[in-house]
């Protein structure tokens, strides 16, 4: 059996925030092209993991199979309000017993934030989607990494042994784009 595939995924503003100050993505962060990608993304994944204040809120959520980071629970346990959904603390059990109480144990595990679920998996990421915009400043927001805005995401990314792809246009006159940050060989 192959090791799960991991691949993370955000949108950022052009100074790497994926929050406003209060910690809510903002409409001016929301593009169609970039939502039709990430919805796209998460549909293929096996699994999807992120923190008790993400969520993708798409109409598709609820059949996802999901890891929900929380200090609720000691180890891992299933999330009362969704079956789909495994409730993982990482100070009590490794990510790999999470994924086995989720029933994943290959294919593709999506990272859907915040910063330090992000954080987390720097250096397991096979590739990173790192979807900019560059026309929306959010100051005082929330960053999509630790480290940012010290350094921007490319930097943290390339310094986690990531380079940079070709980047594709999502929506072309907002200047939106994606990046694949793949692993180095």
């Amino acid at each position: 059996m192959t090791a799960p595939r991991i691949d993370g995924y955000v949108i950022v503003s052009a100074d790497g925030m994926l929050a406003n100050a209060d910690r809510v993505m903002p409409d001016e962060l929301k593009f169609e092209g970039d939502k039709q990608f990430f919805s796209a993304a998460l549909d293929r994944a096996d699994l999807i993991v992120h923190g008790r204040h993400s969520h993708e809120g798409q109409p598709n959520s609820l059949r996802r199979n999901r890891i929900i980071l929380t200090r609720t629970v000691g180890a891992v346990a299933r999330d009362p309000s969704n079956p789909r959904a495994t409730l993982w603390n990482p100070a009590g059990e490794m990510f790999e017993a999470a994924c086995d109480h989720a029933g994943v144990r290959s294919g593709t595990i999506a990272i859907i934030g915040g910063p330090d679920v992000f954080g987390m998996f720097m250096d397991r990421y096979d590739t990173f989607w790192l979807s900019q915009a560059p026309r929306v400043r959010l100051p005082g927001g929330e960053p999509c990494f630790p480290g940012v805005p010290r350094q921007s995401p490319q930097e943290i990314l390339a310094a986690h042994g990531l380079r940079a792809g070709r980047a594709q246009i999502l929506d072309g006159a907002n200047g939106v784009s994606v990046t694949p940050w793949r692993r180095a060989a």
